[in-house]
């Protein structure tokens, strides 16, 4: 795959994930940093930091982000969300307007 093709996402503590450019796309917010106009270090360097979200949330909207283009196309799977996550959760997917 080439690096076009895949976007780095930081987590606050730094931990990087390095996913598919579409698979990241489901997130609005993502999307609007990637495409707009003019010379963000974003969208020159496919990469986006996070200081409020932690490694651990950060990890599950990557996998969200994958569920979400399963199910678009068709493949109705559970997404499980464990309990003690899901406030952060909520409060980071209302930020990435996923």
């Amino acid at each position: 795959m080439k690096k076009e093709d895949t976007v780095k996402l930081i987590s606050a503590e730094g931990f990087e994930f390095v996913i598919d450019k579409e698979a990241a796309m489901v997130s609005q917010t993502i999307r609007n940093m990637l495409t707009s106009p003019g010379s963000f270090a974003e969208t020159q360097h496919g990469e986006v930091t996070f200081p409020e979200i932690s490694t651990t949330i950060l990890e599950k909207i990557c996998q969200y982000f994958y569920w979400s283009l399963q199910y678009a196309r068709g493949k109705e799977t559970e997404f499980h969300i464990e309990p003690e996550l899901t406030l952060e959760l909520m409060m980071a997917a209302n930020y990435l307007h996923t």
